[in-house]
C-alpha cells in the first residue's frame, strides 16, 4: 500500500467516526420527540418513557400544592358511556394539569368492566364506592299510600320525575348523605360531576384553591327556576325552620337572591347543583345538618319531589354570607339542555372555548335562567 493509499485510508476512517458520533448525538437529542411518534428509542430496542408517563410527572413531580379535594360522581353501571365522556372532556380541559382523584359512587356494586375502562383513562386516584342502603332507599316512616298517591298525580300532570322513587332516592341521598360516604370523609372540597355533561373551556387555574385562598364556600355555575309542583310545601318548612332557629341566619346573606319580599314567599331560584364546588365541612356542620334532618323529617323528599338543588341553595343563601358563594364565569358547561358559557371575550379566548357565547342553548340571560337576578343582587351591596 503507497504512502498516499494509506493517508486516504485514515482520512476515510475518521470520517466515518466523525459521522457516527455525529449521528449518535442526534439521535439522542431527538429521541423524546421520535418516542412521541412510535413510543421507540430510534438508538435502542427499547422504549423510550411514553408520552403519557411524561405527561404524568407533570403534576406527580411537582411542588404544587393540591387542595384537599375530590371530585364526586353518583352514577349507575348503565351511565358507564357518560361517565366516561363527562371525565374524558374534564381531564382534557383541567385535571391533566393537576391530578385530583376522583370518588364513584353507586348504589348497585360497579361492574368489573366499568371499574376497567374507567379506570383505565384515569391517571390520579379513582375509587369506587358502594352507597349503603340505608341512606338510598324510602324510610319506613314514610306513608307509602300517600306517597304513591303524590307520584300518580305528578305523572298525570307530566312532571318530570314525578313518578320515580329511584330519583327521589337520589335527591334525598344528594341533600343529606353523600358527604358522609367513608369514601369522602378524608376530603374537604368536592367538585361534582355528572354523566354526559360537557366542558367547553380550558381551566387553566385551580377552582379548588380559588375557593380555599378566597374563603368561599359553595361554587356554581347556572342557576334557574325549580319546577313548583315538585316543591310546594318546602318554603313553609324552611320558614318554620328559619323562626326556630335564627342563629343559624347568616349575616348579609342571600335571601334577596331566592326570595322577592324578605322571605315571604320562595321565587324559587337555585343553584343547579348537578355542577356544584363546594367545602363539605359546611354541609356536615351544625346549622345544616340540624336544617336537614328538619326537612326530612316532612317527608317532602316523598311525599313531593324536592330536589337536592333548591335544598343546597336555600341553605347556602341563608346559612352562608353572600361573599361565600361564588359564580364560575370562565367555566363553560353544558349539562342536558342548559349551559353556561363564558361571555367576556378576554375570558372566553384565553379558555379556548368552544361554546357560542350567543347562546345556541339555555344560557345566562335566558327567560328561564336566574343569573340576572343573580348580578342584580350582587350589584346591590
Amino acid at each position: 500500500m503507497t504512502w498516499t493509499r494509506q493517508l486516504r485510508y485514515v482520512f476515510m476512517a475518521s470520517l466515518l467516526m466523525v459521522a457516527y458520533h455525529y449521528l449518535s448525538s442526534y439521535h439522542a437529542s431527538t429521541g423524546l420527540h421520535w418516542n412521541k411518534i412510535s413510543g421507540k428509542s430510534p438508538t435502542s430496542n427499547s422504549p423510550l418513557p411514553s408520552l403519557q408517563q411524561c405527561q404524568s410527572s407533570d403534576y406527580s413531580n411537582t411542588s404544587y400544592e393540591l387542595a384537599n379535594a375530590t371530585f364526586v360522581m353518583l352514577i349507575r353501571n348503565s351511565d358507564l358511556d357518560g361517565t366516561i365522556s363527562s371525565i374524558r372532556a374534564l381531564e382534557d380541559r383541567f385535571n391533566s394539569k393537576f391530578g385530583y382523584p376522583y370518588v364513584l359512587l353507586n348504589n348497585e356494586p360497579f361492574t368489573d368492566e366499568f371499574k376497567r375502562r374507567v379506570s383505565v383513562m384515569i391517571r390520579s386516584e379513582v375509587q369506587f364506592g358502594l352507597i349503603p342502603k340505608e341512606h338510598w332507599s324510602q324510610p319506613d316512616w314514610i306513608d307509602e299510600e300517600n306517597a304513591a298517591k303524590a307520584r300518580k298525580q305528578m305523572v298525570a300532570t307530566n312532571v318530570k320525575y314525578g313518578g320515580s322513587v329511584s330519583y327521589r332516592n337520589m335527591c334525598r341521598f344528594n341533600s343529606g348523605f353523600f358527604y358522609r360516604h367513608e369514601l369522602l370523609q378524608k376530603y374537604k372540597w368536592y367538585w361534582r360531576v355528572e354523566p354526559n355533561v360537557k366542558f367547553y373551556c380550558d381551566i387553566n387555574d385551580d377552582p379548588f384553591r380559588y375557593m380555599e385562598e378566597n374563603h368561599k364556600v359553595y361554587g356554581f355555575t347556572i342557576t334557574v327556576y325549580e319546577i313548583s309542583a315538585t316543591i310546594r310545601s318546602l318554603w313553609s318548612a324552611v320558614t318554620d325552620f328559619v323562626e326556630n332557629h335564627p342563629e343559624y341566619i347568616a349575616a348579609d346573606n342571600a335571601m334577596g337572591f331566592i326570595s322577592d319580599n324578605n322571605g315571604k314567599t320562595y321565587n324559587r331560584c337555585h343553584f343547579w347543583s348537578n355542577f356544584e364546588i363546594a367545602d363539605m365541612d359546611f354541609w356536615r356542620g351544625e346549622a345544616y345538618t340540624a336544617f336537614f334532618e328538619y326537612l326530612d323529617s316532612k317527608g317532602g323528599f316523598y311525599y313531593e319531589r324536592w330536589g337536592d338543588a333548591p335544598v343546597h341553595s336555600i341553605a347556602a343563601a341563608l346559612f352562608l354570607r353572600r361573599d361565600q358563594v361564588h359564580f364560575f364565569e370562565e367555566i363553560g358547561y353544558q349539562h342536558d339542555d342548559w349551559g353556561h358559557c363564558p361571555l367576556p371575550d378576554d375570558i372566553w379566548e384565553k379558555g379556548k372555548c368552544s361554546c357560542s357565547q350567543k347562546g345556541s342553548f339555555g344560557s345566562d340571560y335566558d327567560p328561564s335562567s336566574c343569573k340576572p337576578r343573580w348580578d342584580k343582587f350582587m350589584n346591590s351591596q
